[in-house]
C-alpha cells in the first residue's frame, strides 16, 4: 500500500466554515483522514460543506462547523489527543468518521470499542442534546487500489469491527450509525483511488444523512 498508494495532503485551512441561512445548526466533523478532508481542497468540499448543504437542502438550515482530526488517527488516537479539542464547544449535530486506520492497524475489537464507547460518552457529557452520527466503516472490498488478498482481510475485519461499534452505538441515547454505503460511483475516489474526491464526500454526506433518522428539529430531545 505504501509503495503504490501516493500520499495526499490534507483539506486546505481553515477548517472551519459557515452556510449563512436560517436556524444554523453548529456541525462538528471529528475523525481520522476524511475529517482532514483528504482528497478535497477545501473542507468545503469535504465533508463539513457537503454535510452543511445536504442540512439545507432538506431543511432551509444553515450551519456553523468545524473539522477536528488527522489523516492516519485511530480512535485510541482521537480518545488521547482530540476528544480534548473537540469538547470545548457544544454543538447540535456531530459526524464520526473513524475506524479504517483501527482495520489498517489490525486493532481488536475490544479495544475498539471501548475507544468507540469512551469518545461517545464524552462527547455526550459536553453535548447533552446533540445528535452523533457515526459513520460506517468503509467498503475496503471496493478498493481496487489494494492488491488481494489485502482488500478482502481488510474489509474482514473492518467488518468485525463495525460489528463492535454498532452494539455500542446501540445503547447510546441520541446516536446513529450510518448503514454500510452503497457502491462507489465513478469519480467517488481521489487520485489515490483510496480516500473520497469532493465528489465522494458530496456523495457520502448525501447518502450517510438520508437513512441516519435525522430531523428538522436539531438539537434533538435528550431522551431520543
Amino acid at each position: 500500500m505504501r509503495r503504490v498508494i501516493p500520499i495526499l495532503p490534507d483539506s486546505a485551512q481553515p477548517w472551519t466554515g459557515a452556510l449563512d441561512a436560517p436556524d444554523p445548526v453548529r456541525l462538528l466533523v471529528l475523525g481520522d483522514s476524511t475529517a482532514a478532508g483528504v482528497g478535497a481542497r477545501t473542507q468545503d468540499d469535504a465533508l463539513p460543506g457537503n454535510i452543511a448543504r445536504e442540512l439545507h437542502t432538506h431543511w432551509g438550515r444553515g450551519s456553523t462547523w468545524n473539522a477536528i482530526g488527522e489523516n492516519g488517527a485511530t480512535a485510541r488516537d482521537i480518545v488521547d489527543r482530540f476528544l480534548a479539542s473537540a469538547t470545548v464547544a457544544e454543538y447540535d449535530l456531530i459526524f464520526l468518521s473513524i475506524g479504517a486506520n483501527d482495520a489498517l492497524h489490525i486493532r481488536s475489537r475490544g479495544a475498539f470499542r471501548r475507544d468507540v464507547r469512551v469518545i461517545l460518552r464524552r462527547l455526550r457529557a459536553r453535548n447533552p442534546h446533540a445528535f452523533i452520527l457515526v459513520s460506517s466503516l468503509p467498503a475496503f472490498f471496493r478498493f481496487e487500489a489494494l492488491p488481494n488478498p489485502l482488500r478482502w482481510v481488510l474489509y474482514l475485519h473492518s467488518s468485525s469491527l463495525e460489528a463492535a461499534a454498532r452494539r455500542v452505538v446501540k445503547g447510546e441515547p441520541g446516536v446513529m450509525m450510518s448503514p454500510p454505503p452503497p457502491p462507489y460511483t465513478a469519480g467517488f475516489f481521489a487520485t489515490d483511488r483510496f480516500h473520497p474526491s469532493a465528489s465522494g464526500y458530496h456523495d457520502w454526506a448525501e447518502f450517510a444523512l438520508a437513512d441516519s433518522g435525522l430531523t428538522p428539529a436539531l438539537p434533538v430531545d435528550s431522551d431520543v
